[in-house]
């Protein structure tokens, strides 16, 4: 049985995660791998009625543990309904966002803890980690200046956060980022686009060829 790629593509809001996702997506295919792209929370219907709730604006009592419990709930249900067939089939898996955005947002930021969210996940994912986590580092301010500048994008309730609280969550990323220093390869994301794929295609090609046997082409 073969055993995909499982790339996840992390960063705050506005920091060019869908862009990069699609560029890496038809440099991939292009050299003839197979490429599954998806997000988080979301990739199927369960779990895109979830993320309906956790991002309608409307919802902005909701308690900061039960966000992070619905986090994970999508998350398990996406990784067994798309993400676990795709590795199965030796497709590269990019993921907009997994776990290291619950630890960011609802462990650092929200204040429950990153162990504590870490602990709800790990009963959710059942050990299963992406092999590369790349965060695109951008200051908040220009995220959410991005955001605006934006055509056709949808403003949701994480984007009507305070900036202090954005604040917190790249902190949050940072501190992961040294945490986890064998999985998160940090990004600059402050540059062109066009520089961010080129980074980001050359970390995977050269974290993927421990992988190459097992990734279809």
């Amino acid at each position: 049985m073969n055993t995909g790629l499982f790339i996840s593509i992390e960063g705050g809001e506005g920091s060019g995660k869908t862009t990069l996702i699609s560029g890496l997506a038809s440099q991939l295919s292009a050299q003839g791998y197979q490429v599954t792209t998806t997000r988080e929370p979301g990739g199927i219907p369960i779990a895109e009625q979830i993320r309906e709730v956790i991002l309608d604006r409307s919802n902005t009592a909701m308690d900061g543990r039960t966000e992070a419990l619905l986090y994970a709930a999508a998350r398990r249900q996406h990784l067994v309904e798309k993400v676990v067939p795709a590795l199965t089939q030796g497709h590269v898996v990019l993921c907009d966002r997994f776990i290291d955005s619950s630890l960011a947002y609802q462990g650092h930021a929200r204040g429950i803890g990153i162990d504590e969210v870490m602990a709800i996940n790990e009963f959710a994912i059942n050990g299963l980690m992406p092999k590369l986590t790349l965060y695109l580092d951008v200051k908040p301010e220009t995220g959410l200046r991005r955001i605006q500048e934006a055509d056709g994008r949808e403003i949701n309730r994480l984007d009507l956060e305070k900036a202090s609280f954005h604040e917190k969550v790249r902190e949050g990323f940072l501190q992961l980022s040294a945490r986890f220093a064998d999985r998160i390869a940090v990004i600059d994301a402050e540059r062109h686009q066009e520089e961010v794929l080129a980074s980001c295609l050359s970390i995977i090609m050269e974290r993927g060829q421990e992988f190459s046997q097992s990734v279809s082409k």
